[in-house]
């Protein structure tokens, strides 16, 4: 009876032991995979988004390569239809704006327009709501300040002709991720009840989560014409 029991004690010290090393390996794993999602993503999604911009850059330098009002707004390259702006994001803040929220799309680092359930009317239509979404952590995280944004900030969309200049006028710090009524045409959860040019700014809330949604409205106040250098409005400057 003695001799047995440093044996028993040795096995349950080497089933401790083993266990112990299964729960440092899953923590390493779970670091890596955690360090993978918040910061090497970041890294993949904008260098892609930095080559993307700089594609569509040149392409609007070098004039249009399709007919009519489609080409002048640059609307003839795949690679995006122009660029938003808001400082209250940081200062020289830009991302690239393409077609879609997809994760596929959201993942380059960009931020895309709604195509569904209501599609996006564009800055330039004479009534609508230019809806968009961007990842708030994670592949760009370019939303990810989205809270330091208050009524009354300006948000700036550049297309390649003209410069549309919003003031944000409401914000939803948190809606349900179903609340698709956001991104009506006539946003009337913002409180406005007639047809205006609006934009809408949309991502997950809490950081770090895909629980609800965060929700920015702004206006249209004017649009100023793109020159020869480019020169950004009073509110980028």
């Amino acid at each position: 009876m003695t001799t047995s029991k440093p044996s028993g004690r040795r096995r349950a010290a080497s089933v401790i032991s083993v266990i112990g090393e299964v729960l440092i390996t899953a923590g390493l794993v779970l670091a890596l995979f955690v360090v993978y999602s918040l910061w090497w993503t970041n890294v993949l999604a904008d260098r892609h988004a930095a080559k993307a911009s700089e594609k569509v850059r040149q392409q609007w330098a070098a004039g249009p390569t399709g007919t009519g009002k489609q080409a002048a707004r640059g609307l003839d390259t795949k690679d995006g239809i122009g660029f938003l702006h808001v400082p209250a994001m940081g200062k020289n803040f830009q991302v690239l704006v393409k077609k879609g929220t997809s994760t596929s799309v959201l993942n380059e680092g960009v931020a895309g327009y709604y195509t569904d359930p209501t599609p996006a009317a564009m800055p330039w239509e004479k009534t609508g709501n230019f809806t968009l979404a961007a990842h708030r952590d994670g592949h760009g995280a370019k939303f990810h300040d989205i809270n330091k944004i208050h009524t009354g900030d300006p948000v700036v969309f550049e297309s390649k002709d003209t410069w549309y200049v919003y003031k944000v006028y409401k914000v939803l710090d948190q809606t349900s991720k179903y609340d698709v009524a956001v991104t009506d045409q006539i946003p009337q959860e913002s409180g406005v009840k007639k047809p205006g040019r609006y934009i809408t700014l949309t991502t997950c809330t809490p950081v770090y989560t895909s629980r609800y949604r965060y929700v920015v409205w702004g206006e249209l106040v004017r649009t100023q014409k793109v020159d020869a250098q480019r020169t950004p409005p009073p509110e980028l400057r």
